[in-house]
């Protein structure tokens, strides 16, 4: 087994700042990778991001917005969001649960 690095979800979701406050928690970075778990409960209202972004649902169904589409999410999907896109999550579950990534540079990856 290598030195990786391993973490427990419900610690993590368990550690999340109480509401109102945001409910994003960063739980691993490295050079410009950054990891966090986000939970947001009763409405999304993030602004847009100057790296890109993937989301991994782990719970929670719902609607996922992102620039003029419009999903429907399940867990274990991943949504991807280009650096300085305006996305948010609609409709979703009161136990809706999201890794976070974000890595590259501002302005996000070459396309």
């Amino acid at each position: 087994m290598s030195d990786g690095f391993q973490i427990d979800i419900d610690k993590a979701i368990a550690a999340l700042p109480a509401a109102p406050e945001e409910q994003y928690m960063v739980v691993f970075r490295h050079g410009t990778l950054e990891t966090g778990i986000y939970a947001p409960r009763g409405v999304d209202d993030q602004t847009p991001h100057s790296r890109d972004e993937v989301y991994v649902v782990v719970k929670g169904t719902g609607i996922f917005v992102c620039g003029k589409e419009r999903k429907l999410f399940t867990p274990g999907e991943l949504l991807f969001v280009p650096a300085g896109t305006v996305h948010r999550f609609e409709g979703f579950s009161v136990d809706l649960t999201v890794w976070v990534i974000f890595y590259g540079p501002p302005g996000g990856e070459d396309r």
